[in-house]
């Protein structure tokens, strides 16, 4: 059986989760859960553990692990 060695950073996380938001992909409200869609299922168990290393649930919103968006016009 082969184990993923992939070690996923929050950051990693946090940028794989804006560029689904800004695809539409996924809504900023949707719970961080949402995410397992699109990770290898393999390697979801590696993101949950680091989500909960930073103190995230799966619960939470994907914009409390996102953050503000900033804007580079007005």
């Amino acid at each position: 059986m082969m184990t993923s060695t992939i070690r996923y950073s929050i950051d990693v996380i946090r940028d794989e989760a804006r560029e689904l938001v800004k695809k539409g992909t996924i809504s900023r409200r949707q719970p961080i859960y949402a995410l397992c869609e699109y990770i290898r299922p393999g390697e979801w168990r590696c993101v949950e553990c680091e989500l909960e290393e930073c103190g995230y649930l799966l619960r939470d919103r994907i914009c409390d692990l996102i953050g503000c968006e900033t804007w580079s016009e007005d």
